[in-house]
């Protein structure tokens, strides 16, 4: 057996080795814990972000975070996850999202309060954030 073919299945072992020894907990391997002001309401898996999806990742990231949570996950105590089955297309349809974002909307699903307008967004911008939005959406099963 050449050394090189060697080397090789020995990296690709311990690659394999440290994945499985580092990857972040599944969405069903959560453990529940107490739920404290700031903490992420929900537990995600991140897809890859790319062409749209990640100008909108950008754009959340400035103007979202601080309610909905770094990648829509939701902040205890401030607003509700965006990664969630209430907000999958056939309930909230991108239209829905627009119209929170130019007027805002009235507190109905969550005890969050009332969501104001969001000032300096187009619907250019919200729809590369709904497009953000949704790629995460689909890949934890909300379609």
């Amino acid at each position: 057996m050449k050394k090189s073919y060697l080397l090789i299945g020995v990296c690709a072992v311990a690659v394999v080795a440290a994945f499985i020894t580092l990857r972040p907990n599944s969405i069903g391997e959560v453990e529940p814990q107490q739920a404290h002001e700031g903490d992420a309401i929900v537990a995600i898996r991140m897809p890859p972000i790319e062409g749209n999806a990640a100008i909108g990742q950008r754009i959340f990231d400035v103007s979202c975070t601080s309610c909905h949570g770094v990648n829509a996950v939701g902040v205890e105590g401030a607003g509700p996850p965006l990664i969630h089955k209430i907000y999958e297309p056939s309930h909230h349809a991108d239209e829905a999202f627009q119209r929170a974002v130019s007027q805002g909307v009235r507190s109905h699903h969550w005890q969050f309060g009332d969501m104001p307008p969001v000032e300096g967004l187009t619907r250019g911008d919200v729809a590369m954030v709904i497009a953000y939005i949704r790629e995460i959406q689909r890949a934890n099963g909300i379609n």
